[in-house]
């Protein structure tokens, strides 16, 4: 289609494109070399190609033998614990079944391991949270690496898994790979429901026996939670980047359409390999232009505030330099056209049946705010995820999706928004760079300035609360010593409830931090991912009870009422856990991980990789 490129999208697209000329073609050369070697089937001695296929069937034994049938690895995080990945459970066969009949073969290749930061949130496991997004990565790695295997098929949702599993399949860029959703669990206890419970169970207004029955009838069956967090921004990223198939990412569990989507997600697959004639690996998929489309999506949805570090690191496993500042960059020019809870009452459901992706793709390619011109799993151009799924008997079909909002309350058309610029926005001053979410936090509450109260755990923040010592006054809570070196950046959601109530007392509250807060973070003004961070030295290291402290979302400024002289001069105080303080639930085993993970802005990755002029480069130890 033709199209006029917003002039700010086409500007950060060049310099991303600019700045990543070597690092990508270096990733391009890697792949292309990895595609002219091909599978090792043909050239695997004979013992080590009779492992590969030992426990097959007979007729797929003989398939595998040479490479006349394409052999796609299925790569899964299915466990029966969290409610978004159980659906996997029965998917693998389905999947088989779909590429035999496709004329191809397939083997479950590996699994990933996939913890829940709903279950972990304020617990020592939490802690190992980021870092799982790498282990599986590598994992991913692990499960692709037998050199058996045409292509691949990726099952996972939430928080880290899908993009782990991105990462690990970008290492394998010479594979076409499609990314297969399982859907969102049907509505229960609207969000705004559930989040007023919790706020009066964190006043002691209502008890546990209350408080569980809100959130088990929020979170009530398989899927993924409803609420717009990562796991949901996960899949809507998916979907801009290509890698879904149009419209399948918010289509229920255990719905005839969505048992449709899978079996078609294993017959494209099949078709994407080179013996399928239509050969498209995934390197090539995601590139400049894709990172971008989906920095607008996330911006333009107000997605979760975790992606400003996953998509950067995403973006490094595809050789392409991203950074805050084009994210701050488009932001400014990106409208909010959806309002899904935490900045609205709708949930994704209710996104989807107001016209979902594809609307928000049509219209933000109409204002000339997505790349049309790329590559996807069916085929050239972004406007083919305009289009939504339709099952006609047993037919499955894609037919034109909606061409206007049909709910103006939870979407909106890009000349209409709700906001005219981004949900998410990038701050700077003496304390260094940060995250904000602006989409959930009225305007009233935008700018605070006020005293600091230091914490160096967030349980001790939440014990001050508990004993009323923060009440009647205005503050900005600082909760340090939270970043990747120093405990693995767990998310401080459980710190919102209480916040919030201080905030709805009139309370001038707001928070800021180099640990992380959740995709579903809420009303109260939150400088997060504070880059360089406490562990390592950053100035937050040297803030003290008292400092007056400016967070102002629409200026952009994370600001120190403190002579800068005097304050450079001060000793560190406080520090990350040590030894035996950092250990029990496996914390350990990751010890490694926390002497060599990247910062917040690069990814938080422990992955070397392409960076940025002008990103921070970790320089010393944890104190």
């Amino acid at each position: 289609m033709t199209q006029t490129l917003h002039p700010t999208l086409a500007a950060v697209t060049a310099r991303v494109v600019e700045r990543s000329t070597e690092s990508r073609a270096e990733y391009l050369r890697r792949i292309e070399a990895a595609t002219q070697a091909g599978p090792a089937r043909e050239a695997l001695a004979c013992a080590n190609l009779a492992h590969g296929f030992a426990a097959a069937e007979p007729t797929e034994k003989v398939a595998l033998r040479g490479r006349v049938k394409p052999n796609l690895a299925i790569v899964s995080s299915y466990n029966d614990m969290l409610s978004a990945h159980q659906p996997y459970r029965d998917y693998p066969e389905a999947l088989k079944k779909a590429v035999i009949r496709a004329g191809g073969i397939a083997q479950f290749a590996g699994g990933v391991p996939a913890m829940c930061d709903g279950i972990t949130q304020g617990r020592d496991g939490m802690q190992l949270s980021l870092y799982s997004r790498d282990v599986i990565a590598m994992s991913t790695a692990i499960a692709l690496s037998h050199d058996m295997f045409d292509g691949a098929l990726m099952l996972g949702v939430c928080d880290k898994i899908t993009p782990g599993l991105l990462m690990g399949a970008l290492a394998f860029g010479h594979l076409p790979t499609v990314f297969v959703p399982a859907g969102p669990m049907t509505s229960g206890l609207p969000n705004s429901e559930k989040a007023r419970i919790r706020q009066l169970y964190a006043e002691g207004k209502v008890g546990r026996d209350e408080l569980l029955e809100a959130e088990a009838a929020s979170y009530h069956s398989a899927g993924t939670c409803t609420f717009y967090g990562t796991a949901n921004s996960n899949q809507l990223l998916m979907e801009v980047l290509g890698l879904h198939l149009p419209g399948s990412s918010f289509v229920n569990p255990g719905t005839p359409l969505r048992e449709a989507l899978t079996r078609a997600a294993g017959r494209r697959v099949t078709e994407m390999t080179p013996q399928g004639g239509d050969f498209t690996p995934i390197g090539h998929v995601v590139d400049e232009k894709a990172i971008v489309n989906a920095c607008v999506a996330l911006l333009a949805s107000g997605g979760s505030t975790n992606h400003t570090m996953h998509l950067v690191a995403i973006a490094r496993s595809a050789g392409i330099a991203l950074t805050w500042d084009d994210l701050s960059d488009l932001s400014a020019v990106v409208p909010l056209l959806s309002r899904m809870y935490p900045n609205g009452e709708a949930d994704v459901n209710h996104f989807h049946a107001a016209g979902g992706i594809g609307f928000l793709v049509r219209t933000l390619l109409a204002a000339g705010l997505l790349h049309d011109d790329v590559r996807t799993i069916v085929g050239h151009g972004l406007w083919r995820y305009t289009q939504e799924p339709v099952l006609r008997g047993d037919e499955l079909t894609w037919e034109d999706g909606a061409t206007e909002s049909l709910d103006l309350a939870v979407l909106r058309p890009a000349d209409a928004p709700f906001s005219p610029d981004g949900g998410l926005r990038m701050l700077t001053g003496p304390l260094g760079r940060a995250v904000i979410k602006t989409s959930a936090v009225k305007p009233e509450h935008r700018l605070v300035t006020a005293p600091a109260v230091v914490f160096d755990d967030q349980h001790d923040f939440l014990e001050a609360f508990g004993h009323g010592r923060l009440d009647g006054r205005d503050f900005v809570a600082v909760i340090r010593y939270q970043g990747p070196a120093a405990n693995g950046m767990p998310e401080l959601h459980k710190l919102t409830p209480a916040l919030g109530v201080l905030q709805d007392r009139g309370q001038k509250v707001a928070i800021v931090t180099d640990g992380r807060m959740s995709g579903a973070s809420g009303k109260v003004p939150a400088a997060i991912h504070v880059t360089p961070e406490a562990a390592l030295g950053g100035p937050l290291s040297r803030i003290q009870d008292g400092d007056v402290i400016t967070v102002d979302a629409d200026g952009g400024l994370l600001g120190l009422h403190v002579d800068h002289e005097v304050f450079t001069r001060r000793p560190i105080t406080g520090r990350a856990p040590q030894g035996a303080e950092w250990a029990g639930t496996g914390r350990e085993l990751f010890a490694a991980f926390r002497a060599t993970v990247g910062t917040a802005d690069t990814g938080a990755s422990v992955f070397p990789g392409v960076t940025a002029p002008g990103q921070e480069v970790r320089l010393v130890q944890p104190v």
